[in-house]
């Protein structure tokens, strides 16, 4: 089966797909596109993914976009090593925690929302890491009191194996190094991010080992 993964070194997003594909041993052809050049908005790029966004991944029944359908369509084609859970109740805590990621803090942290405070409010550097971290720190605050209480916390998200919900949280704190967000005040997400950091497959999604990274 041949993958096409059109994407962005520095996209949290492209590197949660980066991460799952390598986990699940399969190779792609790797796309890069340049995002503050608006290589996204080409005509050809849109006429994959109209919404002009990365990662999109290029699969043979068409194009594929958005990083949670991206990733659970790999985990349906592609069972092992499973990321989501075998029961309905593990997989809702994992998406759960996924999504508050995903859903919460990437959205309003991308970098057209950046973009767009900074041409249509004057946003200037130290306001834009500001509303970055504001986001961050209110979805880590609770993202570290579940991890720490909740009995199926393991050495990863949910128990001991890799999931979607880890997968998320590596690439989002990696993308927090941007704005020097530090992990000290999350011992749980330290830990988690730290196994994560272990499992070579994932360690390889990391944006500076990207060809793109220059």
């Amino acid at each position: 089966m041949r993958l096409i993964l059109h994407n962005f070194f520095r996209s949290s997003t492209s590197t949660r797909v980066r991460a799952a594909l390598n986990l699940k041993g399969l190779d792609y052809e790797y796309v890069a596109y340049a995002l503050r050049a608006g290589e996204h908005r080409h005509p050809d790029y849109l006429a994959l993914n109209p919404q002009g966004k990365v990662p999109t991944l290029l699969t043979p029944d068409g194009p594929l976009a958005q990083s949670l359908a991206i990733i659970e369509w790999l985990d349906e084609t592609f069972p092992d090593p499973p990321l989501l859970p075998a029961t309905a109740w593990g997989r809702a805590r994992v998406r759960s925690l996924a999504q508050t990621i995903a859903l919460d803090v990437h959205p309003l942290n991308n970098l057209p929302v950046l973009f767009y405070l900074r041409d249509n409010f004057s946003a200037s550097d130290e306001v834009q890491a500001r509303w970055f971290a504001h986001w961050v720190t209110s979805a880590f605050e609770a993202l570290e009191t579940r991890l720490s209480a909740e009995p199926e916390t393991g050495k990863f998200c949910h128990g001991d194996t890799v999931s979607l919900a880890d997968l998320c949280l590596f690439a989002q704190v990696l993308n927090n190094r941007r704005f020097d967000i530090a992990l000290d005040p999350y011992p749980t997400l330290k830990r988690i991010h730290a196994a994560c950091l272990e499992v070579p497959e994932i360690a390889a999604a990391a944006p500076e080992l990207q060809p793109d990274a220059t």
